[in-house]
C-alpha cells in the first residue's frame, strides 16, 4: 500500500509553471470564486477485469482497492465524477454490449462515502466501448474556461468499434472543449499500449501502465495530481524537430510532446526587446528506465552559441523529471544587449534515459513543455551592486580601513606593552 503522503505529493511536470507568472488563472464565476477542476475516473468493468494478473488478484479487486485509496487522497475543491463500462449487461448481444456505460458517480464535490459504496459494487461483466464511454465522460463534465480531465483505466482495447476511441479522442480535442485524456493500461498488450497512447496524444494526455497493485494507486494518485496542478490551461500538442532551423515556433503557453530515450528536440521561441524568457520542462516516466538518467533544458542561440542551461527541480517524486530555465537578453554579457529586434532562441530538451532490458523506446516518453515571457528583471539601482565591479570597490575600501584600524591598534598596542615593561 503506497504511503498516503507520497501519493498527495505536487507534480513537478507542474511545478516550475506555478512560479511563472503569465499563466492565466483559474475562471471565476459571478461570486468571485474560482472554478473546481472537473475530473472523471473512467473505468473498464468487462468481463477481462476478472483476469488475477496484478498481485495474484483479479484486476477489479486491484482497482477498487486503489480506488480507495484515491478518493481518500483527492483534494476538497475538486468536482469528481466516476463512469463505468461493460459493467451491467452479462449477454453476448454485441448491439446491446456496446452501449454498457452507467455514471455511477455524478460530477460534483466529492463524496467519499458515495463513492466507495458506488465502487464496491462493481463486478466484470461484460464488453468494453471505450469510445462511447469517452464521448458520454465529455458530456459528463461539461464545458468551461478551464481545462476537463478524464483518467481512463482499462485493461483491454476497445472492443466495439466504432466509434474508434481514438477517432473520438481526435473528435473531443477538435471541438475545443479543452478536455485532456489520460490513459492507463492494466497489461503490456502492445496493441492495448497502441490504443491508450493514441487516445492520450491525440488531446494532450498522458499514457501510463501499472503492473502491480501498489503501482495503480500510485499512478492514479499521480494523474489526479497533475490533473489538479495543470487544470487552468490546456497543454497544445506540438512535435520538436531535430535541430534549430527546422524548430517550431512557440509562444507563452504550456506544450506537450513525446521524446525517445537519448534523443535531442529543438523548439523556437521569439524574445523581445526587454523580454525575459523562462523555460521549464517535466518528462514522465511512465516506463521501468535504467537508474542513471537525467534530463536537460538549454537555451542555444541559433549560431549554435549556448546562453543557459536548466537548474534542476526536485519534486520529491521518482516518476517525473523537471529543470527550468531563465534568459534575459538585457543581461550584462550578452551579445544581443541592445539590438533592436527580437531574438529567435532555441530551447533544447534532452535526456539520457536507456531502458533495461534492450525494452523499446516507443513511443517516447511523455514532455511537458512550458514557455513563458515576461519584463526583464531589471538591473538593480541601489546600492548598485547589480554589476559586481562596485562590490569590488566596496570590498577593497572596506579591507584597506580594515587594516589601517588594525596597524593603528598593533601599534597603541605596543607601546602600551613597552611602557609597562619599563
Amino acid at each position: 500500500m503506497i504511503n498516503r503522503h507520497t501519493a498527495q505529493t505536487v507534480l513537478i511536470g507542474g511545478l516550475l509553471v506555478l512560479i511563472l507568472p503569465g499563466i492565466p488563472p483559474a475562471h471565476a464565476d459571478e461570486t468571485g470564486r474560482p472554478e473546481n477542476l472537473r475530473l472523471e475516473l473512467v473505468l473498464d468493468v468487462s468481463g477481462s477485469m476478472r483476469e488475477p494478473d496484478l498481485d495474484g488478484q483479479t484486476r477489479m479487486a486491484v482497482a477498487q482497492r486503489a480506488f480507495n485509496e484515491v478518493v481518500d487522497a483527492v483534494p476538497d475543491g475538486t468536482d469528481l465524477g466516476i463512469r463505468v463500462l461493460g459493467a451491467t449487461y452479462p449477454g453476448d448481444d454485441k448491439t446491446i454490449g456496446c452501449q454498457d456505460t452507467q455514471q455511477i458517480v455524478p460530477v460534483g464535490p466529492v463524496d467519499r462515502d458515495q463513492a466507495k459504496t458506488a465502487i464496491a459494487s462493481l463486478r466484470p461483466t461484460g464488453f468494453t466501448p471505450i469510445g462511447l464511454a469517452l464521448r458520454a465522460a465529455a458530456d459528463d463534465l461539461g464545458v468551461g474556461e478551464t481545462a476537463r480531465r478524464i483518467v481512463l483505466i482499462t485493461d483491454g482495447e476497445d472492443t466495439c468499434a466504432p466509434p474508434d476511441p481514438c477517432d473520438v479522442a481526435r473528435e473531443l480535442a477538435a471541438q475545443g472543449t479543452r478536455l485532456i485524456v489520460d490513459t492507463l493500461g492494466l497489461t503490456l498488450d502492445d496493441k492495448v499500449r497502441q490504443q491508450l497512447v493514441c487516445i492520450a496524444g491525440a488531446t494532450g494526455g498522458t499514457y501510463s501502465s501499472a503492473q502491480s497493485a501498489d503501482q495503480l494507486a500510485d499512478r492514479i494518485n499521480q494523474l489526479v495530481d497533475r490533473a489538479q496542478d495543470t487544470y487552468t490551461q490546456t497543454p497544445e500538442l506540438v512535435t520538436g524537430s531535430g535541430d534549430c532551423a527546422a524548430a517550431p515556433v512557440l509562444a507563452a503557453g504550456v506544450y506537450v510532446d513525446r521524446e525517445r530515450f537519448s534523443e535531442h528536440r529543438w523548439y523556437r521561441v521569439a524574445v523581445q526587446p526587454g523580454e525575459e524568457l523562462r523555460a521549464s520542462v517535466s518528462i514522465a516516466l511512465d516506463r521501468p528506465v535504467n537508474r542513471d538518467y537525467g534530463v536537460l533544458l538549454r537555451a542555444v542561440h541559433p549560431d549554435g552559441r549556448e546562453l543557459v542551461r536548466g537548474t534542476d527541480a526536485d519534486s520529491g517524486r521518482t516518476d517525473v523529471l523537471s529543470t527550468g530555465l531563465r534568459w534575459s537578453a538585457a543581461e550584462p554579457g550578452n551579445d544581443d544587449e541592445d539590438r533592436p529586434e527580437p531574438a529567435d532562441m532555441c530551447l533544447v530538451v534532452s535526456n539520457s534515459f536507456a531502458a533495461p532490458g534492450g525494452a523499446g523506446d516507443a513511443p517516447g516518453l511523455p514532455v511537458e513543455l512550458t514557455v513563458d515571457l515576461v519584463a526583464a528583471t531589471p538591473t538593480p539601482d541601489a546600492p548598485g551592486l547589480g554589476r559586481g565591479w562596485l562590490l569590488l570597490v566596496v570590498l577593497g575600501v572596506a579591507g584597506l580601513l580594515t587594516g589601517l584600524a588594525a596597524g593603528w591598534l598593533t601599534r597603541w598596542w605596543g607601546s602600551i606593552w613597552k611602557e609597562n615593561a619599563r
